[in-house]
């Protein structure tokens, strides 16, 4: 243990923000996007030598000044965080890291759950976290031929996500949906997958599942230690794609259906991967054309602005009769106000 003391970097502090960030530059490391707790490590003179943020449940933003490495700190600025993860009651903790650095983690107790050769390891600290996960979802296995999957946000639930499911469930003996269960969306997790469950509870061949902490929305994705964007939108898509494929061959899904976003060059990067890399796997990829109404596509964020605008017609015409009831209802007043509030609905 050295003797430098770590205390919290909050927001408002300007100048430890600042020191902050020119620590992550030196260490080839850009300041990530979503961080709800950073803290730093000074020396005498108050120069911060080591940092580490926390987002949720996963650790981020780890560095180490040069003139410090070999040390020992990064494991004392970890030993930090996971206290204060344990301190907010979250003991089940995730980890990016570049390949090169997989192995110190595993020191520390984190175990490997999927990797991109040269770019990126995600591990947690439990052993058989995401085995366990695979045999929570082999429990609703359908022995069947022609198995599909579909990973959903339904950022809320739209006519275009009902004809994506009615599509695939007409075409497979089976079919298993994803729901993002991430709460890093406008319309929280609970009612997301309630508004799914009812929009195609007429489907009999259909089984849901939870992502749990193990499939991410593009927005959480830590990309604080890959170069630029094309970078960050590859390795989100390859770790998705390494997951899926291991959930895959444990409910037997033999095809995966997406939707095709004309206008996402993150989406459409991320299907032109899928499209490549699920066939090696033996799982074909389906992109399916939007749904359209009044000739455009129909998508989650042209529903939030009807919803922001207080545009009733146009959102009627876009959902569900079921999602429509939802947010007609007095439950949905909350999940209103809060999208009546936000400065921008319409990305992700």
């Amino acid at each position: 243990m050295s003797d430098y003391n770590i205390s919290r970097i909050f927001p408002k502090d300007s100048s430890g923000n600042k020191k902050v960030d020119l620590l992550l530059e030196e260490e080839g490391i850009a300041r990530g996007k979503n961080l709800d707790y950073t803290c730093g490590m000074h020396d005498a003179e108050m120069n911060i030598i080591a940092t580490g943020s926390c987002f949720g449940n996963t650790l981020r933003c780890l560095a180490v000044s040069k003139d410090h490495q070999g040390e020992g700190l990064l494991n004392e600025i970890i030993t930090h965080l996971i206290n204060v993860q344990f301190e907010r009651g979250n003991i089940h903790l995730f980890v990016y890291t570049k390949t090169g650095t997989a192995k110190f983690f595993g020191d520390l107790g984190f175990y490997e759950i999927a990797r991109v050769e040269d770019q990126v390891v995600f591990m947690e600290n439990r052993r058989t976290g995401f085995a366990d996960y695979l045999d929570q979802l082999a429990v609703d296995k359908i022995d069947a031929l022609k198995t599909a999957a579909i990973v959903v946000n339904a950022n809320p639930f739209t006519l275009g996500h009902q004809y994506l499911i009615e599509k695939a469930a007409a075409e497979n003996d089976a079919l298993h949906i994803f729901i993002v269960s991430e709460d890093a969306s406008l319309v929280p997790f609970a009612v997301r997958k309630k508004l799914v469950m009812a929009g195609t509870a007429h489907l009999k061949n259909v089984r849901y599942h939870d992502s749990g902490p193990y499939i991410i929305s593009t927005s959480t994705f830590p990309s604080y230690f890959l170069k630029d964007d094309v970078s960050v939108i590859q390795g989100h898509a390859r770790i998705d794609l390494a997951i899926f494929k291991k959930i895959a061959d444990k409910l037997g899904i033999n095809i995966r259906y997406v939707g095709e976003e004309p206008t996402s060059q993150v989406t459409n990067l991320y299907n032109e991967i899928m499209q490549k890399e699920l066939p090696k796997a033996g799982i074909a990829c389906v992109v399916v054309p939007r749904k359209e109404s009044g000739g455009r596509a129909i998508s989650a964020s042209t529903v939030r602005k009807a919803i922001h605008d207080g545009d009733l017609e146009k959102f009627k015409s876009l959902v569900p009769q079921t999602t429509y009831d939802f947010f007609m209802s007095a439950e949905a007043a909350p999940v209103i106000e809060r999208i009546k509030n936000a400065d921008n609905v319409i990305h992700y």
